[in-house]
């Protein structure tokens, strides 16, 4: 025990942070604690039905401080003292709007109530009217095509536009606004005291995948492509950056304070961050043509491939490809689903309305009505999944279509809207919910089938994440659906896993990311194979699937 180094690693996401302390000699996780954000979980500052999610930068540093002193209050007795570097993976595409100090216009007074001075969250999709004008002017401007690296279609829930979107609807923010920073950039820009947001060093993974970044254009879209697109965006160019980085370097030390607040030694590694879904999949192993799918309210998928061995073939209607964004001198390409477990949640809290509406009457014991919609919403996706796993594939004719919070991939399109078709007076909660699934895992297979298309192989798939842990049924039907192995990384905590590996490159304690991964990897536990009779039903009901998606694309559109 006295030898050994450890490394943190921070994974922030959607509802939560969560730092897990490893062994790097072993990949052993020593510790681990997480801290839900406050402001958050009340449902501060977000407004579902204008797709608004936005998240306060105290969240982010509570959830720091209070993440990293759990797992090291819970790790053994002067672990802290052995810490010898820390990542930090982030969701995105998740900006915040900065002043020339590098502060987060939230964090001032005048703006602490402001949603538009707050994070972006990668999930809201305020700005769908920008991201068309952005495919519309990148095809049309007479130059070159910017979006051509990131699939053709640029998403809503990227970071152009968000920032243009933000600019337009908020006059005091565009006035205040200097640079505009991704989450995973600016967590490590703060734990090493880096205040200008010229010298903050920015994420490789981040700016290829969301901001349409590439080395063949030197850097970031074009000035005048950007002014053409929008007079507000003339001029942000160069107060943004021109240089990126891989997670495997370091962004700098920690700072004397952050060292002080968080009870480490000044001067440790601080690691160049990430997205968490490329974090993720080294934790999960990643190798060459692995698909790895991180499963959970939306998915996130990255494929890795030899740059020699790509060569020119650009996916379309994927989330980008970018070199490095994943592991050095190697092609990461990103796809994944708006929705996946959130499709589950909201079917529930449809069943649940009643309750919910029973614990408002007057007279009634509150308390009581409360705690029985508890118990209810925490056995229901266990018995629906139960009652669902009985019923044969195909046996009744009730089909989903999954683009509840729209579709990321392929051909990004956040207006499409989900579907349910196939009705009948039979059709009770376990029926829709099976047909449910069946769209999830519908929509995974779309894009397999993206990937196939333009001849990138898949080799085996791998998931990580909350859902392929505890959906068993979920997990056998997407096995059946895509007819491939599945096998779950056996880590709990993968992403925050895969974070520390690059904690421990940065450190100097591996000479390479891959390094790390052997010495650290945890292995898999499940492998979830297809029903070759199912798979066969599947590959008919798929087709259907797609009928009723390409109907909805076509007449259904807002």
């Amino acid at each position: 025990m006295s030898d050994s180094k450890y490394v943190l690693g921070l994974d922030y996401g959607t509802d939560s942070v969560r730092a897990v302390l490893v062994d790097t000699a072993t990949g052993t996780e020593v510790s681990s604690h997480v801290f839900y954000y406050p402001r958050w979980s009340k449902g501060m500052y977000c407004d579902a039905r204008v797709n608004r999610f936005r998240q306060h930068p105290l969240d982010y540093l509570e959830g720091l401080e209070g993440a990293v002193k759990g797992a090291l209050a819970s790790g053994p007795k002067g672990a802290a003292s052995k810490v010898a570097g820390i990542s930090v993976d982030t969701t995105g595409s998740t900006p915040v709007a900065v002043d020339k100090q590098g502060v987060a216009l939230a964090l001032r007074p005048e703006f602490a109530e402001n949603p538009n001075g707050m994070f972006i969250l990668w999930k809201d999709h305020t700005a769908i009217a920008e991201a068309a004008e952005i495919n519309r002017h990148a095809k049309e401007w007479g130059g070159e095509d910017f979006t051509r690296y990131s699939g053709g279609v640029y998403s809503s829930e990227w970071f152009w536009s968000k920032i243009l979107h933000t600019l337009r609807e908020d006059e005091a923010v565009r006035d205040a606004a200097w640079s505009w920073v991704e989450h995973c950039d600016w967590i490590p820009a703060v734990l090493t005291g880096v205040t200008d947001p010229a010298a903050m060093k920015r994420s490789r993974c981040a700016a290829g995948h969301k901001a349409m970044w590439n080395e063949l254009w030197d850097g970031l879209p074009d000035e005048t492509f950007l002014a053409s697109l929008d007079p507000l965006l003339a001029g942000l160019r160069e107060r943004l950056y021109r240089e990126t980085h891989t997670a495997d370097l370091k962004a700098g030390g920690l700072s004397d304070e952050w060292a002080g607040r968080l009870g480490l030694r000044p001067g440790i590694a601080v690691g160049v961050g990430a997205f968490d879904a490329h974090m993720g999949a080294v934790g999960g192993e990643i190798a060459p043509y692995s698909l790895v799918k991180i499963i959970g309210t939306s998915t996130c998928d990255v494929l890795l491939a030899p740059s020699d061995e790509l060569g020119d073939t650009l996916v379309k209607g994927i989330c980008g490809q970018v070199d490095g964004s994943v592991l050095p001198g190697m092609i990461g390409l990103e796809a994944g689903q708006s929705a996946f477990g959130d499709i589950y949640a909201w079917f529930k809290q449809l069943l649940l309305w009643p309750l919910t509406l029973l614990g408002e009457q007057p007279g009634l014991d509150a308390d009581a009505a409360a705690a029985l919609e508890q118990t209810l919403a925490d056995r229901l996706i266990p018995a629906l999944s139960e009652a669902a796993a009985a019923i044969p594939p195909g046996e009744t004719a009730e089909l989903a279509v999954d683009w509840h919070n729209g579709r990321r991939t392929p051909f990004a399109n956040q207006a499409l809207k989900g579907a349910l078709c196939g009705l009948n007076l039979a059709s009770d909660a376990p029926r829709i919910f099976r047909a449910l699934v069946e769209a999830t895992a519908y929509g995974a297979r779309l894009i397999v089938e993206r990937f196939r298309e333009e001849g990138v192989p898949i080799k085996e798939v791998i998931a990580i994440g909350g859902v392929p842990k505890k959906a068993p049924f979920v997990m056998q039907v997407l096995a059946d659906v895509l007819d491939m192995d599945i096998k779950v990384a056996k880590s709990e905590q993968t992403v925050a896993l895969g974070a520390a590996m690059f904690a421990a490159t940065a450190a100097g304690l591996f000479p390479s990311v891959m390094e790390a991964q052997k010495a650290m990897g945890s292995g898999f536990d499940t492998v979830y194979s297809p029903d070759p009779a199912s798979a066969a039903r599947y590959r008919v009901l798929f087709e259907k699937y797609r009928h009723v998606g390409d109907f909805i694309e076509n007449n259904l559109t807002e």
